[in-house]
């Protein structure tokens, strides 16, 4: 495996995917999930006992010498009417349950929620990352979302480009995010914590790439949150990041990125206003650190194949110059 495409920190967060525990659930809805799994799983594993001990039964306790035929029970009405009524009614009743989780679990369309109202939390989709937007505040952030614990907010789910899906394990069920139409589903959280979430329909190079946290906080950390979130960068202080923005502004992040505050106002790219603020860069690639950034600026393709921001070969100097001005915007 080539070390300069697979650093320790994707292993770390490779690892810490394959141990995201889907069967302790932190919401109302991740529990009826749970709770619906379970009860198909005891059935299955029921009916999967049943059928291997009538096997194991026939082929020991009724092996035949091949010397007669084995009697013939055809024509049973009795038999027949047991043998369709029980997994018939098996379906119809994890069909009803199954019909009622979702009911319970999907936001219905905006417009019949409130009609003025935006939704507390947009997320659209891009190959790949996340975009996340608090319509009311006015924030955006990119690959993750603080809640508040214990209040249940609507969000819309939309896709930039391709079909993706929004899986939260331990939230919520997943829901595909569709180019031109918007679904909707209800996020809860009861407990604090960070929740590990994910796209779970293929959408292209880096599809296993595109992860995001939620992190669920007391309300009064929430607002704090939203609000410094929700207001334009600072400008840099220091010499060395004020020569950094002037690199950024010469170059071409402008025609990709955001920072509100500035003249950088596109949304190609994830939103680097408060890019500082952040746990994690490239979707969960990497944590966010200044070293880990200024790695990341050197050659991103390095550490995220196909992705598409470009290595603007910068030296050294320059490397440190963006990374300062960038680790301003908190």
């Amino acid at each position: 495996m080539r070390s300069d495409i697979c650093t320790s920190p994707q292993i770390d967060a490779m690892v810490a995917s394959v141990l995201v525990p889907v069967l302790d659930p932190a919401s109302p809805n991740a529990v009826t999930i749970r709770n619906i799994f379970l009860i198909v799983l005891l059935i299955s594993l029921a009916i999967f006992v049943i059928v291997v001990t009538l096997i194991v039964t026939s082929l020991v306790r009724f092996r035949s010498t091949g010397e007669a035929l084995p009697k013939q029970a055809l024509g049973s009405h009795t038999a027949e009417i047991f043998w369709t009524l029980q997994p018939l009614l098996i379906v119809l009743s994890l069909g009803v349950a199954s019909t009622r989780l979702i009911y319970s679990i999907s936001a219905a369309p905006l417009s019949q929620i409130a009609p003025t109202l935006p939704a507390d939390i947009v997320v659209v989709g891009h190959q790949w990352w996340w975009e996340i937007q608090y319509p009311r505040s006015g924030a955006t952030t990119a690959n993750e979302i603080h809640v508040p614990i214990g209040k249940k907010l609507c969000v819309q789910v939309d896709s930039a480009d391709v079909i993706h899906s929004f899986w939260l394990p331990q939230l919520g069920p997943k829901v595909d995010m569709v180019p031109g139409q918007h679904n909707f589903l209800w996020l809860e959280a009861d407990r604090a914590g960070t929740y590990e979430g994910a796209c779970s329909e293929f959408c292209g190079d880096q599809h296993a790439w595109m992860r995001f946290i939620v992190v669920a906080e007391p309300e009064a950390q929430y607002q704090a949150w939203l609000a410094v979130q929700a207001k334009p960068a600072q400008g840099p202080e220091s010499t060395i990041a004020l020569a950094g923005r002037s690199f950024v502004v010469a170059q071409t992040c402008l025609n990709c990125h955001e920072i509100r505050g500035t003249s950088a106002a596109a949304s190609a790219g994830p939103d680097l206003t408060h890019v500082a603020s952040r746990r994690q860069l490239g979707a969960g690639v990497m944590e966010n650190t200044p070293e880990t950034l200024e790695r990341w600026l050197a050659n991103p393709e390095a550490y995220k194949p196909g992705c598409k921001m470009p290595n603007f070969t910068m030296n050294h100097e320059q490397l440190q110059q963006v990374t300062a001005y960038l680790e301003s915007l908190r």
